[in-house]
């Protein structure tokens, strides 16, 4: 064994520093930093079995030469001053803390030697057992006159590392779980939370998918592929315009990035926007799919055709051409569908262009360079341009001044959003004027306000409809029935309008024609009280002007009674739903319930209404089983199907309902 050849020469002040003594055994690692002598290079040991050092470490050798020393890096560990043979204790050496001078030289023990500054000893009294229970880990200050015992501290199998200094760890602290020297916290791998979200991609998770690409991006923002992904889920999601954004700013990251051009192509080619899609589709040197070329070209095609039948007034064509864009594959271009909207409004289908409108959450901003056009209007613009003319044939003329004025302040300087700025603002005002006259009783200067409104737009049923009021309350029925149809033609479905129309026949004593709208409405409005009677009384007007006795005719909405069993076995069994009435004229309860069951047979005609008078047709009553009225029974195809003793209004019409649906 060797002895000290020389005393370690470094500043003992920096070595020697004030502590407060913490027990490490068991405990976790703590950020400490490791004080290099002079700025130099951490000491290294070797070992080879039995003795071993170098120009710049001391070495102990163990008892056992044969044994191999198990290395660890890092922690700093002092035995505290004490009586000797008292149990040892392993301290950390704070930083910036004074040791007592009493404590002696510290050794750093690497394994199966010590090093002490830049010499060379060896001590037969400063020996440690081979046996891996007893080992320290490299770099532990102990006092030259013992070495620590472990007392059957166990030891990992995995690599510890020394911190760098940063982050959580202090510099020369032990990192456990050979991990490698970290600065900070873990960071997840952005290449991992790729592969996952192409995981959740594939399975459809697409909300999923995104959050892991969101990550992927945070650890990683200028990688361009991370971007194309996320721009493939949010197109998944239904989300295109913030797809195209992502794409954006993929090509933008790596101009030469061709799937990133590719799918801003086929963005571009599902929002209709031919010309943007063929930027990315056909750039130089890069070879482009034949199939989308193809697809690219038909849309050019038929939205030029679209584009030339607007300009003509060719409306039919126009929606033609739209339908075979969309079904090239321009499924979400904004575009298009609120062209169809106008050329449906054009052709008088209001109903179905409010609907194509409806479709339309907002127009999407692509990107903030690029300003498209519709039809050289601003892209926001014009759909504001066209849901303006819709909400204005709708009758909704605050909600259209709205939107042509939003309109206007985008596209200030289009003609064709002036002029209808123009229109729907004199149309409205004459709407109101109209409107205040009639409500003061002034009907023939509110035909004339109304009248000033189609001068400006002559396709407004609504206008239309409200000078039909108006020539009605003047008594001019035949002109409120040529308003009517006017109105009628550009809006079949106008209820009003309908309605107006029967009333005004009806005092002309067309009752064919009311008739002919009453039943109309009925199918519109099955649950309409007043349409349901009008129908009733323009039915007997028309019988009784046709000469027909109408005592001897079951009128629609009439119910029959029967008085003879032959006569009710036949109703009961005639094909559909029955509802018979047993009840007794001096019955208050039966008279109550009586015009209820009268309404109810104006309200359902679909069903059989029959009463019966228990009194006057006692074997009817008899073969029946009546002992209680008022009582009510259901028949389906001659089978009973539910009989009701005493029935609130409630009860009657539910069962009623409950069999016709």
């Amino acid at each position: 064994m060797s002895s000290h050849s020389e005393r370690p020469s470094f500043d003992r002040e920096m070595n020697k520093p004030d502590f407060k003594e913490l027990d490490l055994i068991g405990s976790p690692v703590s950020p400490l930093h490791r004080h290099n002598n002079g700025g130099g290079a951490a000491a290294t040991t070797t070992s080879s079995g039995g003795n071993s050092s170098n120009s710049s470490t001391g070495s102990v050798s163990s008892k056992n030469s044969n044994s191999t020393g198990t290395h660890f890096s890092g922690e700093l560990l002092e035995k505290s001053a004490g009586l000797p043979g008292s149990a040892p204790t392993n301290r950390i050496i704070r930083p910036g803390h004074r040791r007592s001078v009493s404590a002696g030289l510290p050794l750093i023990y690497s394994g199966s030697s010590f090093t002490g500054g830049t010499s060379s000893f060896s001590s037969s009294s400063s020996s440690a057992s081979s046996n891996p229970s007893t080992i320290l880990p490299s770099g532990n200050i102990c006092p030259s006159w013992k070495i620590v015992k472990t007392m059957g501290l166990r030891t990992s199998n995995k690599t510890d590392t020394l911190g760098g200094g940063k982050g959580n760890y202090g510099h020369g602290s032990i990192i456990r779980g050979g991990g490698g020297a970290k600065s900070g916290p873990a960071t997840a791998n952005p290449e991992e939370m790729k592969r996952a979200g192409n995981e959740m991609y594939k399975r459809g998770n697409f909300s999923e998918a995104l959050a892991l690409y969101d990550k992927a991006i945070s650890i990683s923002p200028e990688n361009s592929a991370y971007r194309s992904n996320r721009a493939a889920a949010l197109a998944a999601a239904g989300r295109l315009g913030e797809a195209v954004r992502e794409c954006e700013e993929a090509v933008r990251l790596d101009p030469g990035y061709g799937r990133a051009h590719q799918r801003l192509s086929s963005l571009y080619l599902r929002l209709g926007l031919p010309d943007n899609a063929r930027h990315h589709l056909c750039l130089p040197g890069q070879h482009s799919d034949p199939a989308e070329l193809q697809k690219l070209q038909l849309l050019e095609i038929h939205i030029n055709r679209c584009a030339d039948a607007r300009k003509i007034g060719d409306w039919k064509t126009a929606v033609r051409e739209i339908d075979a864009a969309i079904a090239v594959g321009a499924d979400s271009s904004t575009k298009l569908i609120a062209c169809k909207a106008e050329a449906l409004l054009k052709l008088h289908q209001i109903e179905e262009s409010d609907y194509c409108l409806s479709n339309i959450s907002k127009p999407e901003h692509y990107t903030p360079s690029l300003q498209i056009k519709y039809f050289g209007m601003v892209a926001e613009a014009y759909v504001l341009f066209v849901q303006a003319q819709v909400e204005m044939a709708l009758g909704r003329f605050e909600n259209a001044v709205s939107a042509v004025e939003k309109a206007r302040r985008i596209d200030y300087s289009n003609a064709e959003i002036a002029m209808v700025l123009n229109n729907v603002k004199m149309v409205a005002r004459e709407r109101t004027h109209g409107n205040e006259l009639f409500n003061a009783g002034r009907y023939a200067q509110a035909c004339s306000a109304y009248g000033e409104g189609l001068r400006c737009d002559s396709s407004n049923s609504v206008l239309y409809c409200n000078r039909a009021v108006c020539w009605s309350k003047l008594g001019l029925w035949e002109k409120s029935v040529e308003d009517c149809n006017q109105a009628l033609k550009i809006q079949p479905n106008y209820k009003k309008a309908l309605l107006r129309r029967a009333a005004s026949n009806g005092k002309l004593g067309r009752w064919a024609d009311a008739v002919r709208d009453y039943e109309l409405l009925r199918k519109e409005l099955p649950g309409d009280i007043e349409v349901a009677e009008s129908l009733h009384n323009a039915q007997v007007a028309l019988k009784k002007s046709r000469g027909v006795d109408i005592h001897k005719t079951k009128i629609s909405g009439e119910v029959e009674e029967i008085s003879s069993l032959e006569r009710f076995k036949i109703a009961i069994s005639s094909p559909g739903i029955s509802m018979v009435h047993f009840k007794v004229a001096s019955n208050e309860q039966c008279e109550e319930l009586t015009p209820f069951v009268n309404l109810l047979c104006v309200r359902y005609p679909s069903i059989h209404f029959y009463k019966v008078d228990a009194e006057e047709s006692l074997v009817v009553a008899k073969a029946e089983g009546i002992r209680t009225v008022p009582t009510f029974k259901i028949y389906k195809n001659g089978d009973k199907v539910k009989e009701m003793i005493s029935p609130t209004h409630q009860i009657l019409e539910d069962s009623v309902r409950n069999y016709i649906l």
